[in-house]
């Protein structure tokens, strides 16, 4: 089993070099086991084209090296230099309304462009040339954080002749497009891939199967640049891990392909910047102002372990006050420690703190760090040595097995959903996270899955919230696969060419229930539709037909069908509000033959193999003993205080 170990991300060249052996020795010291260095210093690399620098880094891994430390070599290609920029304006990505993404910050640069697709398979050969064989540098991150800023869709010209490109491989000939884009609607029939736009600058909203098929292309852009580095690097550095770390609530490319390209999926976990960010209304935000949503950090945790088969990590956790959110609160003492712990229970093999020393200048200058600007320990510094210990003391490791239940997540559900959301506020992210919140709550340690065959094989329960467009083979899976299964609203609601079915939805999960979908609603802010006085549909709402083999197993107070059955497939026929996906779940679980848990409102438990943790999200101690029983805690009181990390292994 894999050993869990810290790390933290440094930056040699933001400090003298004189300063280098100080901080290593300290790093190691305080319990870390490596480093990720080089991810933005394309330009102390190359300072001018073909003048290569590498002594200096060659320098740094030399004294993580000395210190005991290994590295995390990041390739640079997310800040390309000024010089580059300058040769080849072109590279720049243009935004929706056609304006470059000019140099002054990161990831200036559009995936579709050619040349520096060659720029960034040169600079990465040298690289990995060099540090290829270096016992210390044990793995390589590729670019950074791809997508972020809103860089995935590009309008730019190479962007469009790659598109072009793409759609006539996919169609062949235009007359499929046309039939499949449904372009007979408002004369928009093309005669030759030559002919076909951009889905942006439209007088109105654009065919939604344009759109999607772009944003198609758009995600297999990212991943074929992500695959050439990687192929690089494996040419040079056969036994070394790859991986990226990808980001919270960004679906802007399917990261499942592109996680077939790694080793390992790594994210950057920033609680209280995502959680300023997320729609929670004010009350939510108030209550978990310093410790963040105490679901959003665990889902990601369980989506990034199925992208990495297994392997995943926290590339970047956050330390304190971030300086990207609209308002950047404090972690409340004890945070840091309580969302490292989280992401251990969660089966991460590692856990590394941005930054470790915080930037006096430019744009991430206000972004806190385990050490002040002046190199002074700051609060976060003193947190991680207590995990440091307490970790070694647990002897932990990742003991993570498959889990009975699964929920799906799908990228192009997302896709689909932002597309066309029929109500302002339908996002596809909020109701998984939603769903997941319920089973959390209900005790439940889960898998997050892609809709596969081999992903829902062994199950006890699966559950699928608006699945935009399962395919005849997925459907077959599910109908074979022996598990229980809770169908959300939306599923199999549309074609993968973004049509109604010819039958209606659900499409080709009628086999599995025999319902029609025949109306659907969004519902304004505050609106709800009551459900026989266990709770209520918000955001949205279904009306179905039922057929004969079908249960109404709850009904709404207008007489319409809001939970339907067939044997052990239920399809939930709107948004259920808590109290209503609550009983939903209990109804499920019991035809599933699984046991819910009644936690504390701020209490979550984590199993990692036989490792059972439990966390307290909450401003108040919590009693845990109902949770413990008789068994012997490894760490933490049974009087959980807030911010507490209790952790005992379950007997049998």
């Amino acid at each position: 089993m894999t050993r869990q170990r810290l790390g933290v991300c440094y930056y040699p060249e933001h400090w003298p070099e004189s300063r280098w052996r100080e901080d290593a020795e300290l790093m190691k010291g305080l319990g870390l086991s490596f480093v990720r260095i080089g991810e933005f210093a394309w330009l102390r690399l190359e300072p001018n084209a073909g003048a290569y620098r590498f002594e200096w880094l060659e320098r740094a891994v030399a004294t993580l090296d000395r210190a005991g430390l290994k590295v995390v070599l990041g390739t640079p290609t997310a800040t390309p230099p000024k010089w580059l920029v300058d040769r080849m304006p072109d590279m720049a990505a243009l935004d929706v309304e056609g304006k470059p993404r000019k140099f002054g910050s990161r990831r200036h640069y559009c995936f579709s462009h050619d040349g520096y697709a060659q720029e960034c398979d040169r600079i990465v050969a040298r690289l990995a040339r060099a540090f290829g064989g270096h016992p210390a540098v044990v793995a390589w991150q590729t670019d950074n954080e791809y997508g972020c800023h809103d860089t995935v869709l590009s309008y730019s010209q190479a962007a469009l002749r790659a598109f072009r490109k793409w759609c006539e491989k996919k169609y062949r000939a235009i007359a499929a497009l046309n039939e499949a884009w449904g372009n007979v609607f408002w004369s928009m029939d093309y005669r030759s891939f030559d002919e076909i736009e951009l889905p942006n600058l439209t007088v109105t909203e654009a065919n939604p199967s344009h759109l999607l098929d772009f944003q198609r292309f758009s995600s297999d852009q990212v991943a074929a640049f992500n695959r050439r580095q990687t192929e690089i690097i494996r040419r040079f550095a056969p036994a070394a891990t790859i991986l990226h770390n990808f980001m919270g609530a960004f679906v802007d490319f399917d990261h499942y392909a592109l996680s077939d390209d790694l080793d390992v999926a790594a994210w950057d976990s920033y609680p209280l910047g995502f959680l300023e960010r997320s729609s929670h209304d004010d009350d939510f935000k108030l209550r978990y102002m310093r410790v963040g949503d105490p679901d959003f950090q665990a889902f990601h945790h369980d989506l990034y372990r199925a992208c990495g088969r297994g392997g995943w990590q926290v590339m970047e956790q956050q330390p304190g006050p971030v300086n990207w959110a609209p308002w950047n609160p404090a972690p409340a003492e004890g945070a840091v420690r309580l969302w490292s712990f989280e992401a251990f229970a969660a089966g991460a093999e590692a856990v590394s703190y941005f930054r470790w020393r915080q930037a006096p200048f430019a744009q991430e200058q206000m972004h806190e760090a385990l050490l002040l600007p002046n190199a002074e320990p700051n609060d976060a510094y003193h947190e991680v040595a207590r995990i440091s210990k307490e970790l070694a003391a647990l002897d932990a490791r990742v003991e993570t097995a498959r889990a009975q239940v699964a929920l799906i997540f799908d990228y192009e559900s997302a896709w689909a959903w932002r597309i066309q959301p029929q109500g302002q506020d339908f996002a596809y992210f909020d109701l998984v996270l939603a769903v997941y919140r319920g089973l959390r709550r209900a005790g439940v340690s889960l898998d997050v899955i892609p809709p596969a065959a081999a992903a829902v094989a062994g199950r006890a329960l699966i559950v699928a919230p608006a699945l935009f467009a399962p395919s005849r083979d997925f459907a077959e899976a599910l109908a074979t696969s022996g598990a229980t299964l809770l169908l959300g609203p939306r599923t199999g609601s549309k074609t993968a060419d973004f049509q109604i079915p010819d039958d209606l939805p659900p499409g080709v999960l009628r086999r599995l229930i025999d319902i029609r979908v025949r109306r659907v609603e969004s519902l304004r802010p505050n609106a709800r539709v009551p459900v026989s006085g266990q709770g209520a549909f918000v955001r949205w709402r279904e009306v179905l037909a039922v057929g004969d083999t079908v249960a109404r197993e709850i009904e709404s107070d207008d007489g319409e069908t809001a939970l339907a059955r067939c044997d052990d497939v239920f399809y939930l026929a709107g948004w259920p509000d808590e109290d209503l996906l609550t009983c939903v779940l209990r109804r499920v679980f019991d035809v599933a033959g699984l046991a819910a848990l009644e936690l504390p409102e701020d209490i979550r438990i984590r199993d990692n193999g036989a490792m059972r943790y439990v966390f307290n999200y909450g401003v108040e101690p919590t009693d845990i003993s109902p949770l413990v029983g008789d068994e012997t805690l490894l760490l933490g009181e049974r009087l959980l205080a807030p911010c507490g990390v209790a952790a005992f292994r379950r007997r049998g």
